[in-house]
């Protein structure tokens, strides 16, 4: 079941906003007070996921945490969360050793997520 809500705060996190200072941008990531903000493949599935809360700041700020716990193939898989909530059950569910591993992973960047973003 937590596995389960897991997901469901990953999805969330699309949805959620916060309030913090820029600071001034480094390379391909900004940092805005203590939250790193990123543009990839998650940020762009989170802005567009429709949710009414989302920002780009913290679609920004999941995609960075992303960049630093992800592979670009784990975010690819993970970006069509966004689209079909239901496959991240089906892989939660897999027996298959990849599923299991990429379930793992996912679940740790999720946390992070949560503490960096949430």
């Amino acid at each position: 079941m937590k596995t389960i809500l897991m997901a469901g705060v990953i999805l969330l996190l699309a949805g959620c906003g916060g309030v913090h200072k820029a600071r001034q941008a480094r390379g391909p990531v900004a940092e805005l007070g203590p939250v790193p903000v990123s543009f990839g493949p998650i940020s762009k599935a989170c802005m567009r996921s429709g949710r009414e809360a989302r920002t780009r700041r913290l679609c920004g700020c999941v995609q960075a945490v992303a960049d630093k716990t992800l592979t670009n193939r784990q975010q690819s898989r993970a970006v069509k969360f966004y689209a079909n909530p239901h496959l991240a059950q089906e892989i939660r569910q897999s027996d298959r050793p990849s599923d299991e591993r990429f379930w793992r992973v996912y679940t740790a960047y999720g946390q992070q997520a949560e503490r960096i973003c949430g």
